[in-house]
């Protein structure tokens, strides 16, 4: 999917300057991800519809948010429900917490990925004891 097919003109254009404007908070997180998670892509407010996300990992469909001050509840839930639609997963941190436990902010997305890989190939004799013994007797 090409995210810039059937947008409206002066999309690209906003996306540069999203990009350009972008806080110091979320600027150092796409870094952190970039040299944390090497083997995928991430892209850096990548228009989804009408929205841009903060940070999209396409091949995941996992989009992550950095809010700032002039985040609302409001927007964030139809933005959040409108991305769900279209079959991302939305993670949402503060610029505080990005700066405050960038670390812990990157075991979170880290567990997100392992989880989504997790459930789309379980393990042959893993899981739940009960099952494994249900399926022997």
């Amino acid at each position: 999917m090409k995210l810039y097919q059937n947008q409206p003109a002066g999309t690209v254009d906003r996306a540069r300057s999203l990009r350009r404007g972008a806080p110091a908070p979320e600027r150092r997180l796409l870094r952190a991800l970039r040299t944390s998670f090497p083997h995928l892509k991430w892209r850096h407010q990548a228009p989804i519809g009408p929205f841009y996300a903060d940070m999209l990992c396409f091949s995941e469909k996992l989009v992550i948010e950095v809010d700032g001050d002039t985040h609302t509840a409001a927007d964030d839930a139809r933005r959040d429900a409108f991305l769900a639609r279209e079959g991302f997963r939305t993670l949402r941190f503060t610029n505080a917490e990005v700066t405050e436990n960038r670390d812990g902010v990157l075991a979170l997305i880290s567990l997100s990925l392992r989880e989504r890989e997790g459930a789309a190939q379980p393990r042959k004799g893993e899981g739940d004891p009960e099952t494994r013994k249900g399926a022997t007797a």
